[in-house]
């Protein structure tokens, strides 16, 4: 049997409460703890909730949530059947940028198929969410064994995976070929990072570059596939403002398992997931992010990152040596001011890094990076600085930074404040030092470090000069000029072999000077032009050794290479003139078939003539190719190139070359006529047949395509498409009227793409003519009616109107015959009344139309218009009244011919003409000129059609026959006679009348504006007579502006504003309480709840601060605040609440305190056994052990009872006692006694704890009178302390009793002294002296009270004392 699981429920705290409340998210649980919320405080929350997935076994299942509340809730995650603690299958992350929470399960199981929650929980309350994760498994058992073939995987070494980067077999490099590690860069680098690497590693053939990039980006595609899906957004390493570099790239593997290695120079480098290690890798979905923390120079090098042994991505990241002489400075900005943040470099820099608030900047329109021409000095300018800006600016270069803060204060101008502020001219920042001075000093520097190592050089050549013998070069004839190439060599043995040179009269090698000072063996190559025209002269640095300089093979020689060695310095003072040269070389030509193609290259002197060459074979001047020199120009000239006359040319001049490619293209052609011929439309009927045709020439393959209003045409039932290599055929069969449009043929082939239009016009019988069917007039006498076009004329002008009419009632349709093509038509063969329905046809040169019915038209129907607008007053004179009205929207089915015009006298009842009846008025306005000076008036209007005059409007408002009045003045006195929170209440004086300049004010607006707007809202629409205003709805403490306008029949007066702006409140009020008793004292049983209710009045809102004894309150009290009053709540107190509780409220005008105690108590338990023991005849001491409740309560004393067998009831003998025990006294022997102990404090009185019985037993003698010798006796005695004063500690404004017991014959006076002063006649301490038991009782001890105090009895026959000490505890 399965058993249903139950609800898990979590338990809720004494005084909460659970409240469910609706999230805006379907889906979402929330449960309030509180009743009310505290201001600012929300529950959890989901913006976001997770959902529920469906995910193939192995793969990375994600559940995302976003999540809201104050406080911050704490977000966990559970599952329905089993756990999540196992963190190799559930990982909970938190981004804190995107206040996402997340839980991954990488590599996921069927077993982990679940329902899961996420529950989010703050103190007020908590949000819970479901999310099911669905597992789709690879097959039988096979997520078993997959995941033990990945944990052997894990586990297993892999040998050759281990092996570094150095240590792997390579392929051998070819001589003469560049690093293998240039190509690693280029594989990973951007197309404009391709010149820069180039350079780098002296590679001048981009060509051959790109054909050999090429292939190996096919074999590294080839690779990778294996291991990725695809690799994209490659980004190289750069220095990050927090001292670490990063480079990133996304990523797809095909299998989640497998390793990735990272490489430094082909040494494999350990990496973490965490932050905390020097290499770090961060995997955010599909992009990996690789980190270098605490940068130094020994990180530069050579980055590669390998998936299973194979390369993915490649970076170099170079440290410069550069460190900041002068570091940026903190900046302090005013408001819409220009920051400038600069730094001194020790070495120049083309650019250098710049972050804002750990956001790399560019320029922009906020930004502008400057740099000085020596490279050294460089700023920033931050314009326009707002709050936002300020923050943390740093500077990178290389792996060395500097940072600052940017401070941007407000600005304080009082008379810009609430307003928007305009943009300075001023800057604010700069180092304070003079930077050209530094980098001046720098740049010299410089350049001395520079000349000493250029010196150095130039010495170490003069040494090895003298100490190397001169060998003179030995020619060696060749056929004709070739190309030198110095090549590379090993160091040459001490003793160098004849070198071999070229003959003496070849031109010389360009050598320039050396850039370091250590020499070295290198590359120099032959002065060569390349394709593009530039220059290539390699730099030759100054060799210890012998250089070998080898020769290209001629190319119609042997091919055996010509070789000279050369021991002398290749130096400066050696470069003598390098003869003809070229200064503008070939450049790549593209020409199309047919037309000509010219090379032109430029020579550095006229007297030096050339030879041409295609692909190695030398061309002459012949038809069709042309060979001219002009001065300096040599030019190839190709008149009509053909297929053939593609390739690589070369031009040779005294032993230089240049070459270039002509390619010719044979792209899609189509001949001007044929052109022109295609692009007439055709133009057919409906069903009949289309065909355009198109000749054209081009390289084949072609590809042809037809298309109509730019959808492609493809073989179909009414259309063929017929192709050949110069021609193509469009035929569109049984053509409709919907197929007419655009016509385009597109041919396509590998040089180009051309495309021909034409237009196919289908023509066909017009649609019907288009309703409704306006009517212009249904009189007894004619109905005129109008109609529109048909929407489709079929391609030719409507010509007539077919029209047919049918009377009501009759089953016939008179022919009405044909009328032009204008859509109106007037039927006056009409009878008064009569009903009549039209059939229209539209008729042209291609057929007519179907036929469009008219609905029943009745002809002289009296058909009243409906009342016009209201007349508006438009300007008023002492002689004429200018009036305005709307037409009637029911114009009762024909046109309005005129308006009525009626005016009525205040306090009249009858209606005048203002026009006569036989002239209606034509336009929609008039001028009243019968009117008298100073009567006021009111106007009505109303329309008449063909049936008569309709209803008229309503009156219009009474208006005066006088001349315009002045807009009225300032208002006078405006001020605020009261507001709140949410209202405003306003008071002003009636402005001044002062004739001919301002007339008397009729009503008044009220305006506001809040402070952050620009636009002012009128409060009341329609004008107001009273000189007050109240302004409602306003937000609290918000800022406004207020102004109130006087009106009248003049217009608008101008505005009169308030001083200054006004806020949202009250009138200010210093805070107080308003409760006439208030509790200072609170007595409450632990576990309940505890309240106190303060009421108070302050303006504006107060602070409400609530300490316990001087400390803020803990986080279980909760404070309610509301406008008014303040509520303290603990829902379930305990002892530890104890304690004084003090509430702060304190606003702008001042503040005011109230304390109140609070005692967190419950019934005390018993005292422990009771003890009775006789230390004076006639007295009992009864002591006790203390209450387990004393410790913990200060007020809890005690009470002690008394019975004997005489009386047999219980009386109360002490009370309030704070000490164990008590002497009872008047113990009478004979009688039994028993004594109750009871503890006592604020909330009740305990059990008692009774004694054993006690009694003193009376002997009985027998009597015996014996008359002994009389003696004289005497019974004096000193005073002597039977009981001394015990130690006492008494909380404050508490009662505290102390005893003791003193003998003595005659009896002795006592007295008692607090710090040697007698205190037996103050009124505050109740002493008694009763059969030697003397007391002393402190009815509220205070802070005074905490001293010493002393009894001393004295007689005549001595004097004893007894002292004890009172300590009062707080």
């Amino acid at each position: 049997m399965k058993f249903r699981k139950t609800k898990d429920e979590e338990p809720t705290a004494p005084g909460q409460v659970k409240i469910k409340r609706r999230s805006r998210v379907p889906g979402v649980m929330i449960t309030q703890y509180v009743e009310e919320l505290p201001e600012g405080k929300t529950t959890p929350d989901f913006t976001r909730k997770p959902i529920a997935l469906t995910i193939q076994e192995g793969k990375l299942a994600i559940f995302r949530a976003i999540i809201t509340g104050d406080p911050t809730p704490t977000v966990t995650w559970r599952r329905n059947n089993g756990n999540t603690d196992d963190p190799e299958k559930y990982q909970v992350i938190f981004d804190p940028n995107s206040n996402e929470h997340q839980l991954q399960m990488p590599n996921v199981d069927p077993d982990q198929a679940d329902t899961y929650k996420c529950y989010a929980v703050n103190e007020f309350g908590k949000a819970v969410v479901t999310a099911a994760l669905n597992i789709i498994e690879v097959g039988f058992k096979k997520s078993k064994a997959l995941q033990q073939a990945r944990t052997a995987q894990r586990e297993m070494p892999a040998p050759h995976l281990l092996k570094t980067r150095a240590e792997r077999p390579k392929e051998e490099k070819k001589e003469g070929e560049p690093d293998e590690k240039f190509w690693e860069l280029l594989l990973s680098a951007s197309k404009n990072d391709y010149e820069r690497i180039c350079a780098e590693y002296g590679i001048t053939d981009f060509r051959w570059m790109l054909k050999k990039l090429n292939e190996k980006k096919k074999e590294r595609e080839e690779e990778q596939a294996q291991v990725v899906s695809y690799v994209a957004n490659l980004k190289p390493i750069q220095v990050k403002s927090e001292g670490s570099a990063e480079f990133e790239f996304e990523m797809d593997l095909k299998d989640p398992t497998s390793r990735i290695f990272l490489y430094k120079d082909g040494e494999m480098v350990p990496f973490s997931i965490d932050d905390e290690e020097k290499h770090s890798l961060k995997q955010i979905g599909k992009k990996f992010v690789f980190s270098v923390k605490d940068l130094l120079p020994e990180d530069a090098g050579l980055y590669q990152v390998d998936v299973e042994g194979v390369n993915i991505f490649s970076t170099d990241f170079k440290v410069p040596a550069v460190e900041f002489l002068v570091k940026i400075q903190e900046v302090k900005a005013t408001e819409r001011e220009d920051a400038v943040f600069e730094c001194v470099l020790s070495q120049p820099l083309e650019k250098i890094s710049w972050f804002g608030k750990t956001v790399p900047l560019t320029q922009s329109e906020k930004y502008d990076i400057q740099v000085s021409e020596d490279k050294l000095i460089h700023r920033l300018v931050v314009k326009d600085c707002l709050q936002l800006d300020k923050g943390i600016y740093a500077a990178v270069a290389g792996i060395k930074s500097c940072n600052a803060w940017l401070v941007v204060e407000a600005d304080k101008e009082p008379s810009t404040h609430g307003k928007k502020k305009a943009r300075k001219t001023t800057t604010a920042g700069g180092s304070g030092v003079d930077l050209a001075k530094i980098a001046a000093e720098q740049n010299a520097k410089i350049q001395t470090e520079r000349a000493e190592i250029v010196e150095k050089v130039k010495q170490a050549q003069a040494e090895k000069e003298v100490a190397a013998p001169k060998q003179e070069p030995t020619p060696k004839p060749t056929e004709e000029p070739t190309p030198e190439v110095v090549e590379e060599t090993p160091p040459a043995p001490e003793e160098p072999k004849p070198a071999k040179v070229p003959a003496p009269d070849k031109p010389k090698k360009i050598v320039k000077k050396p850039a370091a000072p250590k020499p070295k063996p290198v590359v120099v190559e032959s002065t060569e032009v390349k394709a593009e025209g530039e220059l290539v002269e390699e730099e030759i640095e100054v060799v210890e050794e012998p250089i070998i300089i080898e020769e290209e093979p001629s190319t119609e020689g042997d091919g055996e290479k010509k070789k000279r060695v050369r021991t002398g310095p290749l130096v400066p003072d050696t470069v003598i003139d390098p003869g003809v040269h070229f200064t503008s070389g070939l450049s790549d030509v593209s020409a199309i078939m047919g037309q000509s193609a010219e090379l032109v290259c430029k020579l550095s002197s006229e007297n030096c003539d050339g030879v041409w060459y295609k692909d190695g074979k030398e061309l002459m001047s012949e038809e069709g190719l042309a060979i001219i020199k002009d001065g300096t120009y040599h030019k190839l000239v190709i008149s009509k190139c053909k297929e053939e006359d593609a390739g690589k040319y070369r031009f040779e001049a005294d032993g230089r070359k240049t070459e270039a490619m002509v390619i010719v293209e044979d792209p899609p052609r189509i001949d001007p006529d044929e052109l022109a011929k295609f692009s007439e439309p055709v133009i057919i009927k409906a069903g009949q047949n289309a065909t355009f045709k198109l000749d054209f020439v081009g390289r084949e393959p072609m590809k042809i395509q037809w298309y109509s209003e730019g959808e492609e045409l493809l073989n179909d039932k009414n259309i063929k498409l017929e192709k050949s290599s110069s021609q193509s055929c469009l035929l569109l069969n049984k053509c409709q009227r919907k197929q007419t449009g655009e016509i385009k043929i597109k041919l396509k082939n590998e040089f180009g793409t051309i495309e021909a239009l034409s237009k196919l016009i289908v023509t066909d019988k017009p649609t019907p003519p288009q309703s409704p069917v306006e009517i212009v007039e249904a009189s007894a006498h004619c109905v005129e009616i109008k109609w529109r076009a048909p929407k489709d004329d079929g391609g030719s002008p409507v010509i007539n109107y077919n029209l047919e009419r049918q009377q009501l009632g009759r089953n016939t349709w008179k022919k009405i015959g044909m009328i032009p093509g204008v859509p109106h038509y007037k039927d006056t063969d009409v009878d008064h009344g009569r009903k009549y329905c039209y059939r229209i046809r539209a008729i042209t040169a291609d057929g007519t139309s179907e036929v469009m019915e008219t609905d029943d038209i009745q002809a002289g129907t009296k058909a009243y218009p409906g009342p016009p607008s209201t007349p508006k007053v438009v300007s008023a004179f002492k002689d004429c009244i200018n009036l305005s009205w709307s037409p009637p929207s029911n114009t009762g089915g024909t046109n309005i011919v005129g308006y009525n015009l009626e005016k009525r006298k205040r306090g009249s009842n009858l209606w005048g003409p203002v026009n006569p009846l036989d002239e209606p008025i034509k336009a929609k306005e008039y001028g009243v000129k019968d009117v008298v000076e100073g009567i006021e008036y009111e106007f009505r209007v109303s329309a008449i059609n063909f049936s008569g005059a309709g209803e008229p409007s309503t009156p219009s408002d009474f208006v005066f026959a006088r001349d315009p009045k002045k807009p009225p003045g300032k208002v006078i006195d405006f001020k605020v006679t009261d507001s709140t929170y949410t209202s405003l209440s306003l008071g002003w004086t009636k402005p001044k009348d002062e004739e001919g300049v301002q007339d008397e004010a009729k009503g008044y607006y009220v305006e506001i504006r809040p402070a952050e707007n620009t636009e002012w809202d009128r409060c009341n629409s329609n004008a107001i007579t009273t000189t007050s205003y109240t302004i409602i709805g306003l937000k609290s403490m918000a800022m406004y502006w207020v102004r109130v306008i006087a009106t009248n029949e003049g217009g608008d007066g101008e505005p009169q504003d308030l001083d200054n702006y006004i806020i949202a409140m009250p009138p200010p009020v210093r805070p107080t309480f308003t409760d006439r008793k208030m509790t200072s004292f609170m007595v409450v049983r632990a576990g309940n709840s505890t309240r106190v209710n303060i009421n108070f009045k302050a303006s504006p809102m107060p602070k409400i601060t609530w300490l316990k004894d001087g400390m803020p309150i803990s986080k279980k009290v909760t404070v309610s605040n509301a406008e008014g009053t303040s509520q303290l709540l603990i829902p379930s107190s305990e002892r530890l609440d104890t304690g004084m509780y003090t509430i702060i409220i304190k606003n702008i005008v001042g503040q005011e305190t109230f304390s109140t105690e609070i005692r967190v108590t419950d019934d005390p338990k018993p005292p422990g056994p009771v003890e009775l023991e006789q230390n004076v005849p006639g007295t009992v001491t009864v002591s006790w052990m203390a209450s387990p409740d004393e410790k913990r309560d200060d007020r809890l004393h005690y009470m002690v009872t008394k019975r004997d067998s005489v009386k047999r009831s219980w009386q109360t003998v002490a009370d309030r006692l704070f000490n164990n025990n008590f002497t009872a006294v008047n113990i009478l022997p004979g009688r039994e006694y028993r004594f109750r102990v009871y503890a006592k404090n604020d909330m009740g009185v305990s059990d008692p704890s009774e004694s054993r019985k006690w009694e003193v037993v009376k002997k009985k003698e027998k009597f015996t009178l014996n008359m002994p010798e009389s003696k004289p006796c005497t019974f004096d005695a000193a005073p002597s302390f039977l009981v001394p004063l015990k130690t006492r500690s008494s909380p404050e404004s508490y009662e505290c009793y102390m005893s003791c017991a003193v003998s003595g014959n005659p009896a002795p006076h006592v007295t008692w002294y607090r710090n040697n002063i007698s205190v037996n006649t103050d009124t505050n301490y109740l002493i008694s002296n009763t059969c030697g038991v003397c007391s002393m009782l402190i009815l509220r001890v205070g802070p005074k009270d905490n001293s010493e105090y002393k009894v001393i009895a004295e007689n005549q026959h001595g004097r004893a004392e007894c002292t004890t000490k009172l300590t009062v505890r707080e």
